[in-house]
């Protein structure tokens, strides 16, 4: 009798903690929090769109949909180049862009997108993850309450699209041609003019004359955009981005409104979203490129030797200068510099030498 009593007392007493502790779970996974990403892309664009809405599909499933992140567009609810403010104002949780877009903002924010000479996707991901360069971005950052990471590369682009030869230096002079960041400085500092226009914009105005010339990305993201219908020579290699890192913006206060374990998420999801897009464009580049000689019988071109000489000591002046215009900027380059210095030592022996064994010239 002693013994049913207890089994009868056990079974109430789960029963009872069931009652209880069953509406406690069943609120803990409704708690949905329902964000915003707006993007410098237009939707669903290959690799830079789907970058931006495979980041918004692996929050969803990592977080068992208790974060659901719907993507917008550029122009669908703000401005391709109005992203940065737009997180920094609430108006989206997050954003997907590249930080050469809001250097009037933050000039620091190119080093941290691409640097003319400077790091590959490899070398950059080393950076920012394990030599400092996260710290320093997310400082740089803080003064608009966004929250910064790596979501994704495109590795080494292509170096434009041109309606004539480049032989010389000379070439660029009064060109009117679209590149942003620091690789814009540097064409003006060549003689050229520089023009920053969203993706979305540059086949018309290349098409129309606005522009002379373009760079984009590279052979997977330029064929979809059709620069082969509006301009002849295709140029290599991509001098002004060698590995260009794409960033996911976090509104801080909708971070900090997060338990623990979904800002984990978040932070963790754009690593894995930084890996698969480098994977992609490594995967799509070769073959879109073959498709643009072949089929579309673009005229494909190396900078001539002595024109890369000429641009990339043009480069270190005007990287070296606009990194003195402000603290956070100085700040940021001394680390660069000093991680690419030793970068570089390291890969000479390793990364350089296997590829000219590989691949003899």
């Amino acid at each position: 009798m002693v013994f049913k009593d207890v089994i009868k007392k056990l079974a109430v007493s789960v029963t009872v903690a069931g009652v209880l502790l069953t509406p406690l779970f069943a609120n803990a996974a409704k708690v949905e929090y329902k964000w915003k990403m707006v993007t410098t892309w237009p939707k669903n664009f290959p690799g830079l769109g789907t970058g931006a809405n495979d980041l918004a599909k692996l929050i969803g499933e990592m977080s068992n949909g208790r974060i659901q992140v719907k993507v917008y567009g550029a122009k669908e609810l703000v401005g391709a180049l109005e992203v940065f403010d737009a997180v920094s104002r609430g108006t989206a949780e997050m954003g997907h862009g590249a930080g050469y877009y809001w250097k009037g903002k933050v000039p620091a924010g190119q080093f941290f997108a691409a640097v003319p000479f400077g790091l590959t996707a490899q070398e950059m991901n080393s950076w920012i993850y394990s030599g400092g360069g996260l710290a320093l971005w997310q400082e740089a950052y803080a003064p608009f309450g966004i929250i910064p990471m790596p979501a994704g590369n495109t590795g080494v682009q292509m170096g434009g699209w041109f309606n004539k030869e480049i032989n010389s230096l000379n070439d660029l002079k009064g060109l009117k041609m679209r590149i942003p960041g620091l690789g814009g400085e540097v064409l003006k500092r060549a003689g050229g003019t520089p023009v920053l226009l969203p993706g979305g914009e540059i086949f018309p105005a290349l098409q129309s004359g606005a522009i002379d010339a373009t760079e984009w990305v590279g052979p997977y993201n330029d064929m979809a955009f059709g620069l082969h219908k509006a301009a002849k020579f295709y140029y290599y290699s991509g001098w002004h981005e060698p590995g260009t890192t794409l960033e996911a913006l976090v509104n801080k206060k909708a971070f900090e409104k997060l338990p623990k374990d979904l800002q984990a998420i978040v932070l963790n999801a754009t690593r894995v979203a930084n890996a698969n897009m480098l994977a992609e464009y490594t995967a799509r580049n070769n073959a879109a490129l073959g498709r643009l000689v072949k089929e579309h019988k673009v005229d494909l071109r190396p900078y001539p030797a002595e024109v890369l000489e000429q641009l990339k000591a043009l480069s270190e002046q005007v990287v070296e200068e606009e990194a003195q215009k402000d603290a956070m900027s100085k700040k940021v380059y001394a680390s660069y510099k000093a991680f690419r210095d030793q970068a570089v030592d390291w890969h000479e022996l390793s990364e350089q030498s296997y590829l000219n064994a590989r691949n003899p010239q």
